[in-house]
């Protein structure tokens, strides 16, 4: 991967001088070579940031009518889904992000035919992988709560919800990857709006399906499971209907579907570290979760509570993560290393100070802040000291985010593999086993060690930033014309 990788050396001059031509036909995006950083990436950020907060509002929204009117134990089955459904979801995060990568990097070098088969050869991959992923959780999902400790008590419900939003793994995959083809060529602003209509229809549909309300009978956890499948595909729908008709990016022809080895090849390089990355998190996340579990459902709802507004917290700063790897992909691209460097100072400026704002309201607040998602004194109190705890490390996670998604956007996703894995598997795991056995911590022991990871993976990548060996990975070269 030091070298440019060119899958269509073979494409003749007058083609070229055409792709130069149509290489924004399709009327979408931003082009981020130019113009100002800090403007590029509030202005890309921002509807990421409300797309990524529209999306965990699905579950939420199931998190808060199931805690509300179900109770503690449906509450608990459904938050102890999550981690099993991402351990899933990142076998094939990695093409995902991949194609982000390529997109950006192809979008900014002027090269829209590779765009296009970039595309094509993705989605393939994509759909193959959503079925059988959803095929593997189904036959496997009863082992895996038996493994990770789930209560007895909750077994039924969590089996439930978990089977139907596995059932529909490929609708979230169909989303995700149109949504991360437009974010690669510098819209963010319409997957945003798919996803707002399938929010407004999950909200709908929550309290229609879990209490019954004709023509639905009453489903409980599997209704709330079943409306969040249904409004993942409804925006999956939406996004292939606005690449058809705004752009010509989306071929109508089987034929241009077809699975390349070349490029099949190239997405395997990028995407598989990420996808490792995110399967070796979720397995840890899994006997972390373990040990949560351990301690009875009080703790693993208080738990869930909490990490719902967590997850809310650091959105903010993920946004500008995401960002950053597409404003970087554009302008390596472009060959403009000079921008990538003004990124990283913007988008850390940026990063800490939300970071820090955010930081000083949950620590304030965390009892209101979780009282929406249940009334149990005790749920509030777990929930309420995990998120005093989580508070230390929104500035770190800040850092870690901007500088990770530098080497994403270059395509040198081996080394954020390669760090995800150590703060994880040599300081999460193993400290949260140990602290949470600690008469005087227990619980909260596992939460100290969720920071302590936190603060390790950002040294590294900061470390690994300073290095400059991401600037090697530039995957492209830009298009050359008789003009240039």
């Amino acid at each position: 991967m030091n070298n440019a990788i060119e899958i269509d050396r073979a494409s003749a001059p007058a083609q070229q001088k055409k792709q130069a031509q149509d290489s924004r036909t399709s009327g979408i995006g931003r082009d981020m070579t130019v113009g100002s950083i800090p403007k590029h990436l509030i202005a890309f950020a921002t509807p990421m940031l409300v797309g990524n907060v529209l999306q965990a509002f699905y579950n939420t929204v199931d998190t808060i009518w199931v805690g509300r009117f179900l109770g503690a134990q449906s509450l608990a089955a459904v938050s102890v889904s999550f981690p099993i459904i991402f351990v899933l979801v990142s076998m094939v995060m990695g093409v995902s992000m991949a194609t982000t990568v390529l997109v950006a990097q192809y979008a900014g070098a002027k090269r829209m035919d590779m765009v296009r088969r970039v595309i094509g050869n993705s989605i393939s991959l994509l759909l193959l992988g959503g079925v059988g992923v959803s095929a593997l959780g189904l036959s496997l999902h009863r082992q895996v709560l038996r493994m990770i400790n789930v209560p007895v008590e909750i077994l039924p419900q969590a089996s439930q919800y978990l089977s139907v939003i596995l059932g529909g793994l490929v609708f979230m995959f169909a989303y995700n990857t149109l949504g991360g083809i437009l974010r690669g060529l510098g819209d963010s602003k319409s997957p945003l709006i798919f996803l707002a209509y399938a929010t407004v229809m999950n909200i709908i549909l929550d309290p229609l399906m879990i209490f019954g309300v004709w023509p639905f009978p009453p489903m409980g956890v599997a209704g709330a499971a079943i409306a969040t499948v249904v409004s993942q595909a409804f925006s999956g729908i939406l996004a292939v209907r606005y690449l058809l008709k705004k752009t010509d990016l989306l071929s109508t022809k089987a034929s241009d579907y077809r699975i390349e080895k070349d490029l099949t090849l190239t997405t395997v390089k990028i995407g598989l570290p990420v996808g490792i990355q995110q399967t070796v998190m979720s397995l840890g996340a899994l006997v972390v979760s373990s040990v949560i579990n351990s301690f009875g459902g009080t703790v693993v709802a208080g738990f869930g509570a909490g990490a719902k507004i967590d997850q809310f917290s650091v959105m903010p700063v993920m946004s500008m993560g995401m960002a950053v790897s597409s404003v970087v992909g554009q302008n390596l691209g472009a060959q403009k290393h000079e921008r990538v460097h003004e990124t990283v100072k913007w988008a850390l400026l940026l990063s800490t100070s939300i970071a820090a704002l955010f930081s000083v309201v949950i620590f304030a607040i965390p009892r209101l802040l979780i009282s929406p998602f249940t009334t149990d004194a005790g749920v509030l109190s777990v929930g309420a000291v995990y998120l005093r705890i989580m508070a230390a490390s929104y500035i770190p996670l800040a850092i870690m985010f901007a500088t990770n998604g530098v080497m994403r956007g270059a395509g040198d996703t081996l080394p954020t593999m390669i760090i995800s894995i150590c703060s994880l598997w040599l300081i999460r795991v193993p400290l949260a086993r140990y602290l949470s056995s600690l008469p005087g911590l227990k619980e909260n022991g596992v939460w100290w060690a969720m920071v302590a990871s936190t603060l390790m993976g950002m040294t590294l990548s900061v470390a690994y930033y300073r290095t400059g060996l991401w600037k090697k990975r530039r995957l492209v070269q830009p298009l050359v014309t008789d003009e240039t």
